[in-house]
């Protein structure tokens, strides 16, 4: 019987069999979020207060036991209020476009982050990109231009829907940016709790500007409460546990399980079919994530938190 601890590589990483089921099990969590999303009837922007809202409880607990002798300063605090704004930014446009499109094409457009991050990274490095790099950015607006095609084709509705999930995509980016310098002084658990609670207030008032209800119908608590759980506590625990044992390009194909789940469960609960031409979209868009996450100016130590 082998040891269940690999060697490491030449990179430094170090897995065992249960960093990479708790890697794929983090994922599945994570894309059962816009399934989750559709199933609460309390409209999609309070569906994302009460996912950010909820967990605080267990968040301060995790962060109490992970707390670092890093005081919070003004300087961090600025940061984490940038990372909260925009991750409310995030969630709220992320859930409006899973209403209104199909659950794949949310999950990969709402993980277009990474790519939007390597981009960035090459405007600050002021360089241009490698032939992988290049490669990405070309297999991304190919394969996004592939699927805003099919959308504009099935509805306007479903294209609108893309954007909202692209444009989530673009706040992801931008929340990862402040909230990657906080981790570094207090700590993911510290972060993660910091951001919910300045999140928090911010969509419970886009929801109530928007006329949303924010208290659940007749669908009850349960899918609101699995959502809380799956994707702020289940998901983002079990990615904080794996994530650091692997490179980039192995965390890039584990998140490529998400958008296959999406789809799946598009098509059995609602009928969502998928064309070769929309498989050809989602293959583009999946390879340039795969490259975005395996270039270390870019490299994103998260996957979707959402």
């Amino acid at each position: 019987m082998t040891s269940a601890t690999a060697s490491p590589d030449k990179n430094g990483f170090q897995a065992s069999a249960w960093h990479f089921a708790a890697l794929l099990a983090g994922n599945f969590a994570l894309a059962l979020g816009p399934w989750l999303v559709r199933l609460a009837d309390t409209g999609p922007v309070s569906a994302a207060f009460w996912r950010v809202l909820l967990p605080v409880p267990v968040l301060a607990f995790l962060a109490w036991r992970g707390r670092t002798p890093k005081p919070l300063d003004r300087r961090l605090a600025l940061l984490v209020l940038m990372a909260g704004m925009f991750f409310a930014f995030d969630l709220a446009s992320w859930h409006i476009g899973i209403e209104r499109t199909r659950l794949a094409n949310a999950t990969l457009f709402g993980n277009a982050g990474a790519v939007i991050l390597m981009i960035w990274g090459l405007i600050a490095a002021r360089r241009a990109p490698s032939s992988k790099e290049a490669a990405g950015v070309l297999a991304a607006l190919s394969g996004g231009t592939i699927l805003l095609g099919r959308s504009l084709e099935i509805s306007a509705s479903t294209f609108i829907g893309d954007l909202f999930c692209l444009a989530a995509g673009l706040f992801y980016a931008f929340y990862l940016l402040p909230a990657q310098k906080a981790r570094g002084a207090l700590g993911q658990w510290t972060v993660l709790l910091l951001v919910c609670l300045s999140a928090s207030p911010l969509l419970l008032a886009m929801a109530l500007a928007s006329g949303e209800p924010v208290w659940p119908g007749a669908a009850g608590w349960s899918p609101i409460l699995i959502l809380a759980l799956s994707s702020q506590i289940v998901g983002q625990g079990l990615l904080v546990f794996s994530l650091r044992h692997f490179s980039p390009l192995v965390i890039g194909m584990a998140l490529l399980t998400q958008p296959a789940l999406a789809g799946l469960v598009g098509w059995l609960a609602f009928g969502e079919t998928l064309l070769p031409l929309d498989l050809v979209g989602m293959g583009l868009v999946a390879a340039a994530l795969v490259l975005a996450k395996g270039t270390p100016p870019a490299r994103v130590p998260n996957a979707r938190s959402g």
